[in-house]
């Protein structure tokens, strides 16, 4: 190999390293059924895999987050706004054998571009496929009012089932009933940044209610003294030591 081409391979190299370390080291959840592998992307999105399957979660912030990741299986939209529904980062990526897994608003603003892939469930539906199982969940805001920036019945919180583990992803929501009663969550992304989602009092209380055995703030950009998840690490466990509470930076430049 001759030296200018060594060199330019090399600076290949380095600018691969700094574009994946854009993004927060992935966690690895062992099951009886296969790892799970979680790697915070940005904000709200995620990207789950597990078992050969990638689902990604509210793909939002340029289709170069992704680069290194699998194409997805399935991916899951919470709401229509664009932190959550975002059109060029969908277009930038590979979907083709993908799965939309969305709510009726989502599903109207995905066609006719996405129509033949996409799976519409609304509040309490289930989408089964193979050994995925989706349940869909209610996410909005409190008072239920005209102001409401998430209305119930427009969006969908997601519960998952991987390797028996479960997986609740919150959507944009506040401390609402339904998240409260939920039963049998192992893992829980959970939102919060005011005005559109909640503070880091109501998502401690609400997370201390139904008690998930880990626990992942996300979707917490906003102002410091209500998104502050140190303090709401520090709530959390000041009433539950057990519960786990895993704060990443999920704004990594």
């Amino acid at each position: 190999m001759n030296f200018k081409l060594s060199i330019v391979l090399a600076a290949c190299c380095i600018l691969t390293q700094l574009s994946y370390a854009q993004l927060p080291e992935p966690d690895v959840i062992k099951t009886n059924d296969g790892d799970i592998t979680i790697q915070p992307i940005t904000h709200g999105t995620l990207v789950l895999q597990w078992k050969g399957k990638t689902i990604y979660v509210d793909p939002y912030g340029g289709a170069e987050k992704f680069k290194g990741i699998p194409a997805p299986d399935v991916i899951l939209i919470t709401d229509i706004h664009g932190d959550h529904l975002n059109m060029a980062t969908l277009d930038g990526l590979d979907t083709k054998k993908a799965a939309f897994i969305v709510p009726a608003a989502v599903a109207k603003k995905l066609k006719p571009k996405y129509e033949k892939q996409l799976n519409v469930i609304k509040n309490g539906g289930i989408h089964a496929q193979k050994d995925l199982f989706i349940n869909a969940l209610p996410m909005y805001n409190l008072p239920e009012d005209e102001t409401s920036r998430h209305p119930k019945g427009r969006g969908n919180g997601y519960f998952l089932n991987l390797g028996g583990k479960g997986i609740y992803i919150s959507g944009d929501t506040e401390d609402i009933e339904e998240m409260r009663k939920l039963i049998g969550v192992d893992i829980a992304f959970v939102c919060m940044n005011l005005p559109y989602t909640m503070d880091i009092k109501q998502a401690a209380s609400a997370v201390l209610d139904f008690k998930p055995k880990i626990v992942y703030p996300y979707h917490y950009r906003g102002k410091p003294d209500v998104s502050d998840i140190k303090a709401f690490k520090k709530l959390v466990n000041s009433k539950n030591a057990t519960i786990e509470v895993r704060l990443r930076d999920w704004y990594l430049k």
